[in-house]
């Protein structure tokens, strides 16, 4: 932030504000800091061109739901990382609470796309959840973006999957229903085309010499009866626990 007053110019933001005004903490300030981030708080700084004048401590409650669906995450296989503008200390101080081992912190809002390739780079399928506009870029380049419900509507966009009820555990939900999902389809596909294979030549005379023929009314229940087979089958999905 930058405002004018009584012709002296104030800023305030993050330790990146420091390094653009090469402004170093005086002591107490700088103790003041380190003590927040500790505590999982972020600090901004209110200062002129000259000095620093303030430091505020603000944080965000971590919600249980956090720790839990990272928890279950990496119980299902998955790598877990922070992506954040916040301070290494502040970063640090969340992932350790929440179980994460990948921190990428200071991370300025226009470099968080350039992350997202990275790890493609390295030959990882990436997931993104995010809710604000600086999010917004990474959620588009991530194989997967997942927006929170609650987040911006840029961010909305950008992604593909959106968490109406704003619950971190739904992204757990999400993998756990995503294979499911796949399986019952191509156990679907099966169902579908296991009926032409089937049916279609008996039903053309392949085996007639043999005496065996379907009638059109038999081919029409064989019919209906996988359509209702697969209709059955994709309704097993709701038992599927998550």
């Amino acid at each position: 932030m930058q405002a004018t007053f009584q012709s002296e110019t104030f800023y305030g933001g993050g330790p990146r504000l420091l390094e653009m005004l090469s402004l170093s903490p005086p002591s107490n300030i700088a103790a003041f800091a380190e003590s927040a981030g500790k505590k999982s708080q972020s600090v901004v700084y209110l200062a002129t061109r000259e000095k620093i004048i303030a430091a505020f401590a603000v944080a965000d409650a971590i919600g249980p739901e956090s720790k839990q669906a990272s928890e279950e995450l990496k119980i299902m296989g998955f790598q877990v990382a922070m992506l954040t503008g916040h301070s290494q200390a502040v970063a640090s101080a969340v992932a350790s609470d929440l179980g994460i081992e990948h921190v990428f912190a200071e991370v300025l809002p226009e470099n968080k796309d350039q992350k997202i390739i990275e790890l493609q780079r390295q030959g990882k399928r990436v997931a993104m959840v995010g809710d604000g506009v600086n999010d917004a870029p990474a959620l588009a380049r991530a194989d997967v973006g997942i927006a929170i419900g609650s987040g911006t509507d840029v961010a909305i966009e950008s992604a593909g999957i959106i968490l109406v009820n704003s619950n971190p555990l739904d992204v757990v939900k999400i993998f756990k229903l995503s294979p499911a999902t796949y399986r019952k389809m191509i156990r679907n596909l099966w169902w579908a085309a296991g009926y032409n294979i089937v049916a279609i030549p008996l039903a053309a005379g392949v085996l007639v010499n043999w005496g065996i023929l379907l009638s059109p009314a038999v081919s029409a229940l064989l019919m209906s009866l996988s359509t209702i087979i697969v209709a059955l089958n994709a309704q097993l999905l709701r038992r599927i626990p998550l």
